[in-house]
Parts: structure tokens; C-alpha cells; sequence
């Protein structure tokens, strides 16, 4: 099975999620979404596959979420795409794809189900 991650190395629920990936056996391919964030197109598509909603892949906890005011029940998809996209911070992680599911692995034990 292959496996990419959408990691930031800064967070250790990222890191670790990485590491229980590699040590079932299987090496990611890894995607610092801070550094090569992913196009629309991408982010779109592991919105609709991971079957949340924008909503839920955004790092609510971010301060930016605040400021942009997109913490009301009435912001759309749409606009959290839109600054999700010009703001990558604002996406959570570590999200992890496979040819199967995508799900952000928050805790990072959720990985296993994926394992």
C-alpha cells in the first residue's frame, strides 16, 4: 500500500504519525505542506475523501482562524479553501493519504486504522 503524508516536522504529532507509518514497514512519500503546499485541485480532493469538510481539515487552534473569522458556523467550504489556500498554516496534520482513505491523524494513534 502506499502512503503520503502531509507533514509539518515541527509538530510531534506529525512526527509521529511519520514514525508509526515507517515502523509498520512502509516508506511515505512526504509532503511539507508548508513548503509546497498543495494546489486547490488537492486540497479539494482530500476534503471530499476524507469526507468532513473543509472545516474538517482546518487547524482550528491556529490564532489566524480567529483573526479571519472563519470560527462562525456560517463560513463556507469555499472560503476556508480560499484561505487555506493563500494561509497553509491554517491546514491541520498530519493529514495521510491512501489509495483507499484520507484521514487527519489527530490523535496520532489514529494512523493505526489506517495501517
Amino acid at each position: 500500500m502506499r502512503f503520503t503524508i502531509y507533514h509539518n516536522p515541527k509538530c510531534g504529532t506529525s512526527r509521529n504519525v511519520l514514525a508509526a507509518i515507517r515502523e509498520a514497514g512502509h516508506e511515505p512519500e512526504v509532503i511539507e505542506y508548508l513548503k509546497t503546499p498543495p494546489s486547490r485541485e488537492t486540497l479539494e480532493s482530500l476534503i471530499a475523501r476524507a469526507g468532513e469538510g473543509a472545516r474538517g481539515l482546518l487547524r482550528a487552534k491556529e490564532p489566524l482562524v480567529k483573526e479571519l473569522g472563519l470560527d462562525g458556523a456560517d463560513v463556507t467550504d469555499a472560503a476556508i479553501v480560499d484561505a487555506m489556500m493563500a494561509h497553509p498554516i491554517l491546514i491541520n496534520r498530519p493529514i495521510v493519504v491512501t489509495d483507499s482513505a484520507v484521514k487527519l491523524c489527530r490523535p496520532s494513534e489514529t494512523v493505526q486504522e489506517l495501517l
